[in-house]
């Protein structure tokens, strides 16, 4: 496309003009579920509630999810309901489902939460001229999705958009890890690598109490249930401790470096200001440190998403 002198070229590696905080109103947000219109006063992001329709992905999630509650029954009615200390099933159930509360929120967070999506089918002649660019400037189109590609955005060929600072597609929260969402992901792998972790403690000292005991006074079930109820907790405890405590030491060092995963995989050299350290952090999480960062709820408008489930009853549209 030659109009006004500019370039528009079909690529996929890209080093676009164009900010990444710049909304754009044209198109829906595919791939998510669709409330209402988009030009109706406000940006697509704000009027939509975004889920991705993967198999793979949504299997992942209820997965996470199933799995979460397992350990909750197994710590509630295997271990902490029939201990003889009031103070210690309180202060040890009060922690774990606090923990847990949070991780599944977390979760819920990362992926009904739009990652950064560019708007689809942007890349028109109207849309060129509007943006009043200097005659030899060049910006890239993403030949997947037809959209104009902003700084540091990458096309997800799941999600089957381009992605604001995409760092990965995340099958076990069935989205983009990106620009809007990376502090739900981040929230949801520290929470999960915690409540492993008490896991873990909760079932060594349950094992040692129940071996001076008798196993019969130290559970309702039947000792060989029991101890493969807690097997399988112990099995899962570890490898999602494993794997989510390396995948938080990752995204924090990614963060604090301003530089995603695929960028990193890339060797791609930024041509953007990094923001190092506390400034990534900021930017990130939003504002001075505070307890705030480690709360999944902040930002979330009961009223909104209560005005978008009433509208999503009256008639929703799926979008691919």
């Amino acid at each position: 496309m030659q109009a006004s002198n500019h370039r528009l070229r079909d690529m996929e590696q890209h080093h676009p003009l164009l900010s990444a905080g710049a909304d754009v109103e044209t198109g829906g947000l595919s791939s998510g579920v669709m409330v209402g219109s988009p030009h109706a006063g406000h940006t697509a992001s704000n009027r939509t509630l975004w889920f991705i329709q993967d198999s793979c992905g949504m299997v992942c999630a209820t997965m996470t999810w199933f799995l979460v509650l397992y350990a909750e029954f197994v710590v509630n009615f295997v271990m902490l309901l029939p201990a003889k200390s009031f103070w210690y099933t309180l202060l040890n159930g009060a922690t774990f489902n606090s923990l847990a509360v949070l991780a599944l929120a977390s979760h819920l967070r990362t992926m009904l939460t739009d990652p950064g999506a560019v708007p689809k089918g942007n890349a028109t002649k109207e849309y060129m001229e509007s943006l009043q660019l200097k005659p030899g400037e060049v910006i890239y189109k993403c030949p997947k999705c037809c959209s104009i590609k902003p700084e540091r955005a990458h096309h997800c060929s799941i999600c089957k958009r381009c992605i604001r600072k995409m760092d990965h597609h995340c099958p076990w929260v069935n989205n983009c890890v990106g620009e809007k969402n990376q502090r739900y992901f981040v929230l949801f792998t520290m929470y999960i690598s915690l409540i492993s972790a008490h896991a873990l403690g909760l079932s060594g000292m349950h094992f040692f109490t129940c071996i001076k005991a008798q196993w019969n006074e130290c559970s309702e079930f039947s000792p060989g249930v029991s101890v493969l109820l807690l097997i399988f907790l112990c099995l899962e405890a570890v490898l999602f401790l494993t794997f989510t405590t390396v995948m938080f030491g990752t995204q924090i060092h990614s963060i604090c470096n301003d530089e995603t995963e695929i960028e990193r995989l890339k060797n791609e050299k930024p041509t953007w200001e990094r923001r190092m350290r506390w400034d990534g952090m900021k930017s990130v999480f939003g504002g001075p440190p505070s307890l705030l960062w480690c709360n999944p709820f902040t930002g979330l408008r009961l009223r909104r998403l209560l005005l978008l489930t009433h509208s999503r009853r009256a008639g929703s549209e799926f979008s691919v």
